[in-house]
């Protein structure tokens, strides 16, 4: 807890950085018995959040990461400056024309609902990481915004615990149906097929049976199911014998490649149903291959990219390319400096950091389709504990759509990537400062 001669002097109020509070601040921090009620309120259903206590014991941080208002304008703006150079019609040409067929199919004027930029931020700057077009957490961080705790009024006042409003839930609908008249559908949106591969055995299910909840209080009627349950037939996508109109897409075959994703893929291609994310929106933000680009101001100016828009890029997305053979010793030289990606990875899977490497992976990485970032130091989380106060890494999120921010969610984790596996760790709120 920070002292009362803190909260209480204006001027030392004013030197504070959100690095200190990171270090230091224990203020604020997730009430069990608040979240408890928030997951039961939303569900109707108490087995929630035992199901989350047992399945997902790290999925909710201790305490909150702080970030500053300057860090937090300057992931906006990243947002904004991606948007802008998506929105080139030189760009799109470029990557769609390397991209999966299934790409350059019109989504109907879907946007793609939950893209989640990832930002290492630390007191040295944010580095974009990565872009996710399916990014989950959105509706869990809604529920652990409500189950915050101050520990007294000074801290409330000076971080008003905002998230308790209900708004995060009115801003996801109206994306929902934002999706669904852009369609150009001449009635309301009846039905959603919240869709993911096994989707009783993902991590984040508990999520599901929440945005189940949610399409429910708003006359949707909602079902959770693996893409194999789907028959698209008689020009229709069904469930048994519910006709979908909209696929809220949890799916990580961005392309619709696997058999089991048969009747979405030809259902999502004959026009039949709303796909949100779809395969174009993966290809033009979420393939890494990309950071390469975003990261070239001499390619951005080539495609016609704006000055202005090409120094937020530059000052703001690690240096990225793709990694070819040819250039194999001189990457190996640099190996400690550089993260290894798959370009079409998730989830943190099949990466590595440069200086963990050994020779057997770098032939694995050498001859599969990889990127090489140039490392951006996380920022770190000293977490109050009753034990110990164990230094976590952090990444914060920033959820989006449409080119604008919609929340800041960070994860606080040990190890290479987020993981949910650190106790201590997990989501967390986040506060400007």
């Amino acid at each position: 807890m920070l002292s009362d001669t803190v909260m209480e002097t204006p001027a030392t109020v004013a030197r504070i950085s959100a690095g200190d509070l990171n270090k230091a601040c224990a203020c604020i921090s997730v009430e069990q018995g608040a979240l408890r009620r928030a997951l039961e309120s939303e569900l109707g259903d108490p087995e929630v959040y035992r199901l989350v206590a047992e399945r997902c014991p790290h999925l909710f941080a201790a305490q909150p990461v702080f970030v500053s208002e300057a860090h937090a304008a300057a992931m906006r703006r990243v947002v904004e400056a991606v948007e802008s150079v998506v929105a080139l019609p030189a760009y799109r040409e470029r990557v769609l024309a390397e991209a999966a067929p299934i790409a350059r199919h019109s989504p109907r004027g879907a946007k793609s609902v939950f893209f989640g930029y990832d930002f290492h931020v630390s007191e040295q700057g944010i580095g974009l990481i990565e872009i996710n077009t399916n990014a989950g957490g959105a509706m869990l961080n809604a529920a652990l915004a409500r189950a915050q705790r101050a520990c007294c009024a000074p801290v409330e006042q000076l971080f008003p615990l905002t998230g308790q409003d209900g708004g995060a839930e009115a801003r996801m609908m109206e994306m929902f149906r934002g999706e669904w008249a852009a369609s150009g559908a001449s009635r309301a949106l009846r039905t959603v097929a919240i869709v993911d591969e096994q989707p009783a055995g993902q991590y984040l299910y508990p999520e599901f049976l929440l945005f189940q909840r949610m399409f429910s209080r708003h006359g949707i009627h909602a079902v959770i199911a693996d893409p194999a349950e789907l028959v698209f037939r008689d020009g229709l996508l069904r469930k048994d014998d519910l006709v979908i109109d909209l696929v809220y897409n949890r799916l990580t075959d961005f392309m619709l490649e696997a058999a089991a994703s048969r009747a979405i893929h030809d259902a999502y291609l004959a026009g039949a149903v709303l796909l949100t994310p779809h395969p174009q929106a993966h290809a033009l933000y979420a393939d890494k291959r990309n950071l390469a680009l975003l990261s070239n101001p001499e390619q951005l100016a080539a495609l016609g990219v704006p000055a202005d828009i090409r120094a937020v890029l530059e000052a703001a997305v690690p240096r990225t390319e793709m990694v070819d053979a040819a250039d194999a010793e001189r990457l190996w030289e640099m190996r400690r400096r550089l993260f290894f990606k798959p370009a079409a990875g998730f989830g943190g899977r099949a990466t590595y950091r440069g200086d963990k490497i050994t020779k057997r992976v770098w032939q694995d990485i050498l001859a599969g389709d990889y990127v090489a970032q140039s490392v951006v130091v996380p920022g770190e989380r000293i977490v109050q504990d009753a034990e110990e106060r164990p230094v976590l890494k952090f990444d914060v999120r920033a959820y989006a759509y449409d080119g604008k921010v919609q929340s800041l969610a960070a994860r606080l984790y040990q190890g290479q990537t987020t993981n949910f596996r650190t106790r201590g760790g997990g989501f967390a709120p986040v506060y400007t400062w």
